[in-house]
């Protein structure tokens, strides 16, 4: 395991019982979560964050002025920190350990789910039920399309996939043939 690994799980971890402390675990995990997706929007954002030529203290009035007013002064100062000691590359790391974190206590699992086609609410709904009642937790469903499919789903739970596509299917038997023919 990375030291970045390692040091992103502290502040996920540290930030966690903050926002345990003030009953905010859901609402934290929110903000990290658009704080990422703004991040992953704007390319030119990102990449002045996390740019070693410029100072913590430019960064830090960067994030002050764009995000203080949707953020919560926990989160913001979380970000700060990892810009003055120079982290800002782990912020990712630090918003998933932090939604596994928060997820487990919360007796929740995101899952995504990759498909060809769009989903059904009902198609999503039947997923959401199949998967919480697999690994016994709440689901929180992403649906992501995926035309490299050629058909079935996906899913992806933390570090683990479960492959129903056919392109998956295709290539277990693939390795089958292949297994046998070597025998």
């Amino acid at each position: 395991m990375s030291q970045n690994t390692i040091a992103a799980k502290r502040y996920a971890k540290a930030l966690f019982e903050v926002a345990r402390d003030q009953d905010r675990i859901a609402q934290v995990e929110q903000e990290l979560d658009s704080v990422l997706s703004v991040l992953k929007e704007n390319a030119d954002l990102n990449k002045l964050i996390k740019h070693p030529g410029i100072g913590a203290d430019v960064k830090i009035g960067l994030i002050k002025q764009i995000f203080e007013s949707t953020l919560s002064e926990v989160v913001i100062n979380t970000i700060n920190l990892l810009i003055e000691k120079g982290r800002e590359e782990s912020l990712e790391a630090v918003v998933n350990a932090y939604n596994k974190i928060a997820g487990d206590a919360l007796g929740e699992a995101k899952a995504i789910v990759y498909t060809p086609v769009e989903l059904t609410e009902a198609e999503l709904n039947s997923i959401t039920a199949s998967f919480s009642k697999l690994i016994s937790k709440q689901i929180r469903v992403e649906s992501v399309l995926d035309k490299s499919l050629l058909g079935g789903i996906q899913v992806r739970i933390g570090d683990r996939l479960y492959d129903g596509s056919l392109s998956g299917k295709l290539e277990r038997l693939k390795k089958s043939l292949n297994q046998s023919q070597a025998l």
